[in-house]
């Protein structure tokens, strides 16, 4: 893995308005080909789960419309590949490979499981936004104690983080007897990384891929 730089939080609320704010979702330079003939399909000018009265921003989070002011400082969630791919444009970055991901990820020590403070026990007390415990996701300067040797938070739980790359089969791959899981989404779905806050902490490892299509707004997915 060549050296890379990395945002040293996810992407907040508060950022992707400002996204939106200077019209991002009408400008062509930001987005792929494939990215604005989704755009243009879905009629999209701003994240699906937000809305703008009397110039105030609000955001639905479950039953609730919430002023988007209140909510600034949290990752942004149900923003879809083709959503997260402009924004890094217009910010002039760029989504991670799975290979960054991972490797910063990992740590120094490369442990497997950097969100609970000791590898090897599991009952030890979470240090990152998993399993529930708070029901939504929070700021993304909070769970420093996730923070990576490098000081990257947040690499775990809080959103699903989308990767740059598309699914596809490692060098050697072999299908299990489960033939209908991963093999039939090769090549039309992207990563995701690092889980959410309503992933089991149990199911997380360095390594281990989500995948969904770049279209899709209702994953409790930032970047």
């Amino acid at each position: 893995v060549a050296p890379f730089a990395m945002a040293k939080t996810a992407v907040s609320n508060n950022e992707f308005l400002a996204f939106v704010e200077a019209d991002g979702y009408a400008r062509r330079e930001f987005w792929s080909d494939t990215g604005w003939a989704w755009r243009e399909h879905a009629n999209a000018h701003h994240p699906l789960y937000w809305q703008c009265r009397d110039d105030e921003w609000f955001i639905r989070e479950f039953d609730q419309w919430l002023p988007l002011n209140e909510r600034a400082d949290a990752a942004i969630v149900f923003a879809n590949w083709f959503e997260a791919e402009a924004y890094c444009r217009f910010a002039k970055r760029r989504l991670p490979t799975e290979a960054e991901w991972e490797f910063a990820a990992s740590g120094a020590e490369k442990r497997k499981r950097p969100w609970i403070a000791n590898d090897d026990a599991p009952e030890a007390a979470p240090i990152a936004n998993l399993d529930g415990i708070c029901a939504r996701s929070q700021s993304v300067s909070a769970f420093p104690g996730s923070d990576s040797p490098e000081g990257v938070r947040q690499l775990w739980g809080n959103v699903w983080e989308w990767c740059a790359d598309w699914f596809s089969p490692y060098p050697g791959y072999v299908r299990d007897p489960y033939k209908e899981y991963s093999e039939p989404w090769f090549g039309d779905h992207k990563v995701l990384r690092g889980g959410c806050w309503a992933t089991r902490s149990r199911l997380l490892r360095n390594t281990w891929r989500n995948f969904y299509t770049p279209d899709r707004r209702d994953v409790f997915a930032g970047f």
